[in-house]
Formats: C-alpha cells, sequence, structure tokens
C-alpha cells in the first residue's frame, strides 16, 4: 500500500503536457506576421521556444533562470514582437513565401508543459490587366496570385474562357478570354477577387473596335511615305530641259533615259 501510494506521488509531480489546437494564421506577403504563444499559467514561465516544423528551420528560444536567449537558423526578419519574459510572441517581418509552413511554441514552467501550434499562410495579391487582341477578345490576365484569384465578366457571357499557370513558387497565373466579335455591348467588365484585394477593371469597347482601323490606315500612310522617300533616294533625277529628254540617274543601272518632262525628286 505505502508503495503505491509512493508511486502515485511520483505520478502527480511529473509536469503535465498540455496540447492545444492548432491556429491558422494568413497573412499577405510583404506584411508583418504574429504569431502569438498565451502564457495560459499565471506562473513565471521557465522555458520558451519557438520552432519551425521542418529540419534545420528556424529555433527561437528564452531560457528565464539564465536570462539567456538563443537564436539558431533564423534570419533577422524573425525575432521576438516583444519581450519573452512579458510575451513570448514571434514576429516575422516582412513575411514572404519561403515562411509559410507549421510552427510550434513550447512553453513551461512549475505546472507543465504546452503546446502551441501554428499554420502560417502567405497570401499574394495577383498583378490585374485587362487588354485585348486583335480577333475582338478582351483577356483579363491576374498574375501571380496566391492563392489563383477569381476572374469574372460584366455582363456574363457564354463565349468567355479561362485558363491557369501554375509557377514553382506556389503563385498562379489566371486568364480569362470574353470575345465580343457578335455582340452589341458598349463596354465590358472584368471583376477580380482575391483575398488580399478586389479589383475591378473596365474596357470601352466602343473606342475599342475603332482603334484597329486607325492603326491600318496610319500604317498605310507611313508605308507610302517611306516608299517616296526610298524612291527619290534611289533615283536622282536631273532634267536638261521641258522640251528635251530627260536623264534619271540611276545608281543600280547606270542611267535610264526617260522622254517627256523633267521629273525633280
Amino acid at each position: 500500500m505505502a508503495q503505491k501510494w509512493a508511486v502515485l506521488a511520483a505520478l502527480l509531480c511529473l509536469p503535465i503536457d498540455l496540447v492545444e489546437a492548432h491556429n491558422r494564421v494568413s497573412v499577405e506577403a510583404g506584411h508583418e506576421a504574429v504569431l502569438s504563444c498565451p502564457n495560459i499559467s499565471k506562473v513565471s514561465l521557465l522555458l520558451v521556444t519557438w520552432k519551425k516544423n521542418c529540419s534545420s528551420c528556424c529555433l527561437l528560444s528564452y531560457r528565464s533562470d539564465h536570462n539567456e536567449t538563443r537564436k539558431l537558423n533564423c534570419s533577422e526578419r524573425i525575432t521576438w514582437k516583444y519581450s519573452p519574459v512579458s510575451d513570448p510572441a514571434l514576429r516575422i517581418y516582412p513575411v514572404n513565401l519561403g515562411d509559410e509552413g507549421n510552427y510550434t511554441c513550447d512553453t513551461a514552467n512549475s505546472e507543465g508543459n504546452f503546446h502551441f501550434f501554428f499554420s502560417l499562410t502567405v497570401i499574394v495579391p495577383p498583378t490585374v490587366t485587362l487588354t485585348h487582341d486583335k480577333s475582338r477578345v478582351a483577356v483579363c490576365q491576374a498574375s501571380a496570385g496566391k492563392p489563383a484569384a477569381d476572374i469574372s465578366w460584366i455582363p456574363a457571357s457564354n463565349h468567355s474562357s479561362e485558363e491557369e499557370f501554375h509557377h514553382p513558387n506556389g503563385t498562379v497565373t489566371r486568364v480569362s478570354y470574353f470575345n465580343w466579335a457578335n455582340s452589341s455591348f458598349p463596354s465590358v467588365t472584368c471583376l477580380v477577387t482575391h483575398p488580399a484585394m478586389n479589383q475591378t477593371l473596365l474596357m470601352d469597347l466602343t473606342r475599342t473596335s475603332h482603334i484597329l482601323p486607325y492603326i491600318l490606315i496610319g500604317a498605310a500612310a507611313g508605308v507610302a511615305a517611306v516608299t517616296g522617300v526610298t524612291s527619290c533616294l534611289i533615283f536622282r533625277c536631273r532634267g536638261e530641259s521641258f522640251d528635251d529628254p530627260e536623264i534619271c540617274y540611276n545608281p543600280v543601272a547606270d542611267y535610264v533615259q526617260v522622254q517627256g518632262h523633267a521629273l525633280y525628286c
């Protein structure tokens, strides 16, 4: 009987491990991430340790009895938010995609050990553009977002299509196409929805439809001008008189005689 009481007393004196549920934290890339490790006991902490759950990852710890802080494999962006004595929160600034993952905060005091688990997700806002091609197709593109952005059109159309491209760093580019060739819409609006932002882009289809003819007319005029200048550079003409045959000098074929009035280039 005495032996049983001794064993029970020894078990009661062992530290108690308390495991807390996961905490999920989402932070936009370039911003500050704070992972809070609450001190649920009124007893002073003896030890606090932060670590990212992977091999050779960052480990940050504080030991109160020696007033000692240790840092292993941690960049300058990872540090204590406040003093670990008063609030052992972890601060990461600025956050990048490489910081995404699972973190554990272990605390110990005279009452036992406490474990807190965190899942850090880094979100990246996409770069949004709205353009069109010669086939009268509007192209709305949300580039390098994480997660992928959602794209919709106003007015809605059955002639829209979508594709996406996954990049090695975990970001996604999504592209949506809107064909207005057989429609009479005066404008079209692209709506991009993402956890980090919402953006609306408008395209005036009445102006867009006239851009191509203007470009073609301008291009034709440009070609004519260049052709005329080139001809004058190649064929330097000099007329002897209005009554005499004109001699046009061609640097390629020596010269050519042309009957008629004099031409001046």
